[in-house]
């Protein structure tokens, strides 16, 4: 039968996908990539599994709990809906997936982009309409409009042995710097007011291509984490540091934070403070040296705020150096803290070490440490009242809103609830005078 021309072809029907995206800010970019080129091609999102042609999975593999909510996440995909492409770092060991769950579409493994995409396509082809334009410059975001992850290198050299992200995401791989800046200065024209740098080991930026060069508008930038840091401050948006390993060059980094370029904040993973457990983790271990650099890094910009993570309960871990970790976070005074019982992980050298902490033990050191920093938090934070702050609205009902701080990131950091005469919407930045504390957020009205 032939169609008359004045007859239009019923347009086929766009194919949808249900997306789930665990695990690190890292990971969610992986998932804003993915999703960017599968919207590039006409695909569309759907909020339900069981509206879907097909569901993707990105997972995480860093620890035995992400594993299980992985499994479950895929577990949920399967029975509501059936047709399940599995990717991300648990897709990196494939056996344990297919094991469980044998009748997935396909398994890849983390930053396989184009193995995810071909798995769709077989899957479901596109149904691409090339006179539509179906993805906005700055790309598919799964974060608020008002602030995105910005990566700007895949895997890590560092060998620490509670770790397999090498083993799952490779050696370092450092993005061109003029990419990276190219892809944050689409992001701030479309309205991201706040950019998130992150990596595995974001101090180390450029190392693997010997800081090669690149162009950037009118010069040639370093892909050097100074050169890259000072250029992001000249975009008009807070530039915030996440994953800083404290290398000597991060000095250098200090001063921008000091003249307000970048925000005074670095996510810094110090993971412990006695040398001997620094040893067995093969991680730096002079943390007494740790502390004379913080101290002048403050001297230099005294508005600093640095966040770390620790782990209690490492093997072999004694009385005696924990109590080593209890007196380094009292004199360090850290703004943010995190504090995680150590848990095995497949494949990692630390089960080989022996000697493990018994879980009540691990318990009971984590609450003694999370106790000494509560007093902590709450000298710092009280030493904010009275002080007037920028703070970015993230939820805003009229008068009422929550924000972060400059001090705050995103998700693991604290709040602060702000009353105003005036309706704020998300995204704002105001000035807000801080009126009370609590040990994590602070309460006060915009001005």
């Amino acid at each position: 039968m032939t169609v008359p021309a004045s007859v239009p072809t019923p347009a086929k029907a766009a194919p949808k996908i249900s997306f789930v995206s665990l695990g690190c800010p890292k990971a969610l970019v992986d998932s804003e990539r993915i999703l960017t080129h599968l919207r590039a091609e006409g695909y569309e999102l759907a909020r339900r599994h069981d509206g879907a042609d097909v569901v993707i999975v990105n997972t995480c593999g860093f620890l035995d709990s992400a594993k299980a909510e992985s499994l479950s996440a895929i577990g949920e995909a399967m029975a509501e809906n059936g047709r399940v492409i599995v990717t991300g770092c648990m897709g990196a060991q494939p056996e344990e997936i297919r094991e469980k769950y044998p009748n997935l579409l396909a398994v890849t493994g983390p930053q396989a982009y184009e193995s995810v995409v071909a798995a769709v396509h077989e899957a479901v082809p596109p149904a691409h309409d090339p006179f539509l334009d179906l993805v906005p410059p700055q790309g598919v975001k799964l974060t608020p409009r008002h602030y995105a992850y910005l990566k700007i290198s895949e895997g890590c050299n560092n060998r620490c042995t509670f770790c397999i992200i090498p083993s799952l995401r490779g050696d370092l791989v450092s993005r061109p710097a003029g990419d990276v800046l190219r892809e944050a200065e689409k992001l701030v024209r479309a309205g991201v007011k706040e950019l998130l740098v992150v990596s595995q080991d974001t101090s180390a930026y450029g190392v693997d291509i010997r800081y090669a060069t690149s162009p950037w508008r009118d010069r040639e930038v370093r892909a050097k984490f100074y050169d890259l840091s000072a250029e992001l401050g000249e975009l008009g948006a807070w530039v915030r540091m996440h994953y800083v390993y404290p290398y000597p060059h991060v000095d250098d980094v200090i001063p921008l934070m000091a003249e307000g370029k970048i925000l005074p904040y670095l996510d810094m993973p110090l993971q412990h403070a006695s040398p001997s457990v620094l040893k067995r983790m093969r991680r730096p271990g002079n943390q007494e040296k740790q502390l004379e650099r913080i101290r002048r890094w403050r001297e230099t910009c005294p508005d600093l705020a640095i966040r770390s993570t620790f782990i209690v309960g490492f093997p072999g871990e004694t009385e005696a150096e924990f109590e080593e970790l209890l007196t380094w976070i009292r004199e360090a005074k850290l703004e943010r803290v995190g504090c995680f019982e150590y848990e095995p992980v497949g494949g990692a050298v630390a089960n080989e070490l022996g000697d493990p902490v018994p879980p009540e033990i691990k318990a009971e050191r984590k609450r003694r440490f999370m106790e000494a920093q509560q007093g902590v938090s709450i000298r710092l934070q009280k030493a904010r009242v009275g002080k007037r702050l920028p703070v970015i609205i993230d939820e805003a009902n009229g008068g009422i809103a929550k924000g972060r701080s400059k001090y705050d990131a995103p998700e693991i950091d604290g709040n602060v609830h702000v009353t105003s005469r005036r309706p704020l919407r998300v995204g704002d930045i105001v000035t807000v005078k801080i009126e009370r504390a609590d040990a994590y957020d602070l309460y006060g009205s915009a001005v």
